[in-house]
């Protein structure tokens, strides 16, 4: 069995190193890892078929197949994302804030890496390649363990990343991969706090409740995303149809695809048989409240009434839920009830509705007139994500560079005593 703790050890001693590092060192060792990815991208892909083909093998579901399915086209999104992180401002060393007291002691506040991460994570084989280029840039190491049902992927993908290392000046052992499938593993990994400084577990919520029952560790968690858009009456409805089929279809196995949708009781009738109409045209499938069901159950679509968990419910695939609301309190109230804090919006005209949703609705992304699939670290302009927070903590939503890193106090005097 392998080594947990030597892993981690290894990682820790990297990242004194790598915590000293150069901009210019670290981008360039970026600029590596994706040459040897490219270079390796048939073998990359041939171990996800065989992957894929287990998976499909093994009974899982077709959205879980989605999110572990790389296509030639997601590894070269996958390797863009890598080179925009290259672009990307380099957070260490930035002074957060300054002054000077009323004593002479000048004081800074300075990013510092965070120092090593273990990412624990299912299904998405993009995330080795994420995390890996996040950490590197914000002067982390990083421990990764991948699912059992990608096991080939993150093992491909991490050989061709730690080959671009080798050639790097940066720590070869500042990526550490955990390429066994023992569940044991991860319990060990998660009591190894004397060298791992933050565990970040992406997956399902029973990987979350795992990590977070058992770590010595802090855990920030998050990516588990039942998200809401709220139709308000003065909506554009046209517009909003089309607001609603983009963050429900363009790839619903992901967190931040849409999974219920509240429309204002005044515009209910006319928009829900609109939207209905033009959804399942792209297989969408509906559980609606007794309002809703009353105005559509006659309509020729798959629309059954809502059970009693369907609202509590992140679907990751073709099936959205509806309700009908008398205002937007009752839509604010039910976002509390059932939302996770991952992604929810308004679709509204009205400056004074979109004003309050803002300020009352307390997710890590909230939207105006806007499809929730934004809520992604490349689309955000962040270059790629570790993962997205719904916690109160240092930070929120989508993790990339700066959410990497913490803070430091730099004190400077003049032979200061305290008196």
């Amino acid at each position: 069995m392998i080594d947990v703790e030597s892993l981690a050890k290894k990682a820790k001693i990297a990242s004194r190193k790598l915590a000293l590092c150069t901009t210019d060192e670290k981008n360039r060792a970026l600029e590596l890892i994706a040459e040897c990815v490219q270079l390796n991208r048939d073998a990359i892909l041939t171990a996800n078929e065989e992957d894929v083909a287990e998976a499909r093998k093994n009974g899982l579901s077709d959205a879980l197949i989605d999110r572990l399915l790389l296509t030639s086209e997601r590894l070269t999104a996958n390797i863009n994302d890598l080179l925009r992180v290259i672009e990307l401002p380099d957070p260490v060393g930035e002074v957060i804030e300054e002054g000077v007291l009323p004593n002479g002691l000048a004081f800074q506040k300075q990013r510092v890496p965070l120092g090593v991460l273990a990412v624990i994570y299912e299904a998405r084989p993009n995330v080795t390649l994420d995390v890996a280029s996040l950490a590197l840039k914000s002067g982390n190491a990083v421990v990764l363990r991948g699912g059992s049902e990608t096991i080939r992927t993150n093992s491909a993908m991490a050989r061709a990343m730690r080959e671009g290392l080798k050639k790097s000046t940066l720590p070869y052992e500042a990526v550490q991969m955990i390429t066994e499938t023992d569940r044991g593993l991860v319990l060990k990994l998660l009591q190894l706090d004397t060298w791992i400084d933050m565990v970040i577990p992406r997956g399902g919520a029973t990987l979350h409740a795992f990590c977070k029952q058992n770590s010595r560790i802090p855990v920030i968690t998050g990516g588990i995303g039942i998200c809401h858009l709220f139709v308000d009456e003065s909506a554009d409805l046209q517009a909003s149809i089309e607001v609603i089929r983009n963050a429900k279809v363009q790839r619903p196995s992901v967190c931040n695809a849409l999974d219920t949708v509240l429309v204002h009781e005044g515009i209910a009738e006319p928009f829900l048989i609109d939207l209905v109409n033009r959804l399942k045209e792209d297989g969408v499938s509906f559980r609606a409240d007794e309002k809703a069901y009353s105005i559509l159950g006659n309509l020729g679509a798959d629309v059954r009434i809502a059970g009693t968990d369907d609202f509590d419910t992140e679907w990751l695939s073709l099936v959205l839920g509806l309700r009908v609301v008398k205002n937007m309190d009752e839509a604010i109230e039910h976002i509390y009830l059932h939302s996770t804090g991952h992604s929810d919006g308004i679709l509204s005209n009205n400056s004074q509705n979109t004003t309050r949703f803002i300020q009352e609705v307390d997710s890590a992304v909230v939207y105006v007139n806007a499809s929730t699939r934004f809520t992604d670290g490349a689309q955000l302009g962040l270059g790629a994500e570790v993962a997205v927070s719904t916690q109160r903590l240092h930070a929120r939503g989508p993790m990339a560079l700066r959410e990497l890193t913490t803070y430091k106090w730099v004190v400077r005097g003049n032979y200061h005593i305290r008196k």
